[in-house]
């Protein structure tokens, strides 16, 4: 298992009053599992997403990640995961505005130390995988919804992490544009990546091999398409 969750609650409290976003979740990933995540608005699908990333930690449970209690690694070594282990693709793109798409794909790597010679290599060699190898040196606002995606896709992409995680990657974008970005991410499943979907679209989900029904801060159904 990359991912096994035992327990998880996650109670946020304002004053004398406490919401529990999360209930007693149990779940399960196998590396290489292509699982979407759905539920309505207030089902609890950000709180867990950003349990599984390692941007937050559980009120009570057990998170291990790749064999590791998550809530014993000190912040040095969840800045590590969130930057090496799990790519990161939100719905606004979250691209520097300024930046071309080069400089974006970059940052990752910089951050990690990569020499400037191996970034190079790396940029050249994902913005190619994602088809935007005539794209590098675009501003985003030179570019398509699905294109800034595409380049988000890439820069989630350009430390080689084992989980991409997404939120809501399609829904900013068209149908045309939603589709192609649910293309690449079955080919890069297809390459061996642990692949998890925040999304409200069915249709979207209905792609899926695996999908997981929040409700209400509860794992509601989990399952594999037969």
């Amino acid at each position: 298992m990359i991912i096994e969750m035992n327990n998880i609650s996650k109670v946020y409290q304002t004053g004398n009053v406490e919401f529990a976003a999360l209930k007693e979740i149990n779940l399960k990933l196998k590396r290489g599992d292509f699982v979407a995540i759905v539920g309505p608005s207030g089902s609890g699908k950000s709180t867990l997403m950003n349990l599984i990333g390692c941007l937050d930690l559980p009120t009570k449970g057990n998170y291990l990640l790749d064999g590791r209690e998550v809530k014993h690694l000190s912040s040095n070594e969840l800045a590590e995961v969130r930057n090496k282990k799990i790519g990161f693709v939100f719905q606004a793109f979250n691209l520097l505005p300024y930046a071309t798409a080069f400089e974006n794909v970059e940052l990752p790597l910089l951050f990690a130390g990569v020499k400037s010679k191996n970034r190079k290599e790396r940029v050249h060699e994902i913005l190619e995988k994602v088809g935007l190898s005539d794209k590098m040196e675009n501003k985003p606002t030179e570019m398509s919804g699905g294109e800034m995606q595409r380049v988000a896709i890439a820069r989630a992409m350009a430390n080689d992490p084992e989980i991409i995680l997404a939120d809501e990657p399609t829904g900013n974008l068209d149908s045309k544009s939603g589709a192609a970005i649910v293309d690449l991410f079955k080919e890069l499943w297809k390459s061996g990546k642990t692949i998890i979907v925040i999304t409200h679209d069915e249709k979207i989900a209905g792609q899926l091999p695996r999908i997981v029904k929040l409700k209400d801060g509860l794992i509601e159904s989990n399952g594999y398409a037969n």
